[in-house]
């Protein structure tokens, strides 16, 4: 049964007031990240306070269940990483608590957080993106004088089309202006062109003042023409300077959002099913009546007699037609002319081929981005269990709290979901890979770095130990250290030198059989280094022997024996014979050739570098036993 404990109330008080804190912090920099989308939205509109209130706080709620996961993460990771640098972690461990016992009020917590993600997604998201992308559009059409583009023609005043060829920003000035004018119709068009000219609202916000300088005016007057007559009145004007009024509502009005409830992210989970099929079944129709019109117009035959048609038909059902034959008894303006039907008879199905494949093009990618969207509300919800599995036994191993570490780690682990998240949707929604595997790329791929790193923060495994992985490079590369044996401030007990000098010289003895035995300057069998067991127990033996004699010798207070233990080398029993010491993991390296090369390669380095080793042990065995005969045994003697 489930209860509270101590233990439980502490810890989540630890992780709540550190979530509270990363969640405001995440959801500002989410909110700024986005913000830099739509800043050209909100300068110089003269937006009121209550406007920019409600962009910013329906930006917060589409927001806010990405926030979260990042939150847990960082959080988690801090929570974590101070208890175990204040030796907190140490001491539940040691009351034998294990690490999945101590985040279960958390998980709990967690499981509750993804429950509100997925409730904002399910329930406030949609709405919040209807009102959100209602202001944005209401924003866009607020000061047409600095949302006229360059190079394009501009509709968003009624009754006008305005181009302009060049904005400065700076002073405000449009260049290369050209003004269509259709207040009574086509029938009083009128055409303005400027070099240049500026553009202001008025204060009641009702008009907007076109001053132009260098221009000219022409003006259609149908209108005005008398019934009958052939003559029609036109008007055209040279000006240098010319102001022009335009009727322009220039207060903030909401603009129609129905096109936007047709978008996936405006809608439920619920919604977005029901959808799902109605679309599919539009998209299926569509579908049979592009292949129903295909069949049709694969042969069209000229119009003919009812008898003469159904006799083509007959002969083209049954192949009997020979097309060229045919055209050859044509007269040359005959041939001209099928010539020139057939060409436009292709460049129209062309065209209509192109607009049908850009039509369903665009219904199968309305399909994708609902289940994308359908999918993105169960996975961002999981992302947060996923994140806290990752953040807690991260800041578990690594023992680091604050905001330097865990900080640098989270936004690493945020990254790389980041990447893998968007890769995945744009090549779903592309086409380019299933939907499905899209957007499970990044659940997909965090999922068993979460399970990896709780397992090992439950068992106490050691993950980042630096030293680990250098020592696995060195031995994967042949890269050793050198043996370092210091003087001893304290011995117990003398080395027994009669003794390691018999063991010394069987060493010897030892190391010349083998020597002679074993041809390490040949090349080894390929396959019975990688497909046949097998290790020398010889070399494992001489090593054995003589780690013992340095052992026992390390206690001398001989300065000159320390300076020959020091030459001995570290020799390695194994990398000579066999890339592993597991039997499978030699084969599949002899069967996939450029890995299989290499240890190859390797194995042949060692054995060169244990021919040299032997011949090391065996001088300094022979400076050894001199030394210490000569002199340690003597001076023994004497006293």
């Amino acid at each position: 049964m489930f209860r509270i404990k101590k233990l439980d109330i502490f810890i989540v008080k630890q992780f709540g007031l550190l979530f509270i804190g990363t969640f405001f912090i995440c959801q500002f920099v989410l909110m700024m990240q986005f913000l830099w989308r739509y800043v050209d939205e909100l300068i110089g509109k003269g937006l009121s306070l209550e406007v920019m209130a409600q962009f910013f706080w329906y930006m917060g709620l589409m927001l806010m269940p990405q926030a979260f996961p990042l939150a847990i993460l960082l959080s988690s990771l801090i929570a974590f990483g101070n208890l175990g640098e204040s030796s907190e972690l140490t001491a539940i461990k040691a009351a034998g608590i294990s690490m999945l016992q101590a985040m279960r009020s958390l998980i709990f917590i967690v499981i509750i957080i993804s429950g509100i993600s997925f409730y904002f997604q399910e329930v406030i998201g949609p709405k919040s993106f209807i009102s959100f992308r209602q202001l944005l559009m209401s924003m866009q059409q607020k000061n047409p004088e600095v949302e006229i583009p360059e190079g394009i023609f501009y509709d968003g005043i009624s009754g006008s089309n305005i181009y302009v060829q060049k904005k400065d920003m700076n002073t405000g000035v449009l260049y290369g202006i050209m003004i269509y004018r259709m207040n009574g119709g086509y029938e009083d068009a009128a055409v303005i062109l400027a070099d240049s000219g500026r553009m202001q609202t008025t204060e009641e916000k009702k008009h907007l003042l076109l001053t132009l300088y260098s221009g000219e005016w022409f003006e259609n007057m149908r209108s005005q023409d008398v019934a009958g007559s052939a003559n029609v009145p036109y008007r055209r004007e040279t000006f240098s300077h010319k102001r022009i009024v335009l009727d322009f509502d220039g207060d903030f009005n909401m603009a129609d959002a129905g096109w936007i409830s047709g978008d996936a992210r405006s809608k439920g989970m619920g919604k977005i099913l029901h959808d799902l099929d109605s679309i599919r079944e539009f998209n299926d129709s569509v579908g049979h009546q592009f292949y129903h019109e295909a069949k049709l117009n694969t042969f069209r035959i000229p119009p003919l007699a009812k008898k003469d048609s159904l006799k083509v038909k007959e002969s083209i059902e049954k192949e009997e037609v020979n097309f060229d034959t045919l055209f050859i008894k044509l007269s040359p303006e005959e041939k001209q002319r099928v010539m020139k039907t057939a060409v436009s008879d292709a460049q129209g199905a062309m065209s209509d081929l192109q607009f049908k494949a850009d039509y369903s093009d665009a219904l199968n990618t309305n399909d994708r981005l609902h289940m994308i969207e359908a999918i993105n509300k169960v996975t961002l919800s999981l992302s947060c269990l996923i994140f806290f599995f990752i953040g807690a036994p991260l800041g578990a191993i690594i023992r680091k709290g604050g905001l330097g570490v865990p900080v640098i780690i989270s936004v690493l682990v945020f990254i790389v979901y980041y990447i893998l998240e968007n890769t995945g949707m744009k090549m779903a929604r592309d086409d380019n890979w299933t939907v499905w595997f899209g957007k499970m790329l990044g659940t997909c791929v965090l999922t068993p770095i979460a399970v990896f790193f709780t397992y090992k923060a439950n068992n106490d495994s050691v993950v980042f130990n630096i030293d680990l992985y250098k020592q696995i490079l060195f031995n994967m590369l042949g890269i050793r250290g050198k043996r370092h044996v210091s003087m001893k401030e304290v011995i117990i007990e003398d080395p027994n030198y009669m003794a390691d000098v018999h063991h010394l010289l069987r060493i010897n003895k030892e190391v010349g059989q083998y020597s002679a035995e074993h041809q390490l300057l040949h090349l080894p069998n390929p396959i019975k280094v990688f497909f046949r067991p097998g290790d020398d127990q010889t070399i494992r033996q001489i090593s054995d022997e003589l780690e013992e004699v340095i052992e026992d010798l390390s206690n001398t207070k001989d300065r000159i024996v320390i300076a020959h233990l020091n030459r001995y080398p570290i020799v390695a029993t194994h990398a000579h014979t066999r890339p592993f010491r597991q039997k499978w993991l030699n084969i599949i390296t002899g069967l996939i050739l450029p890995l299989g090369a290499f240890f190859y390669i390797r194995m042949c380095r060692f054995r060169l570098r244990l021919r040299k080793d032997l011949h090391t042990i065996s001088q300094t065995n022979e400076a050894m036993v001199k030394h210490i005969t000569e002199n340690i045994t003597n001076n023994i003697n004497n006293v």
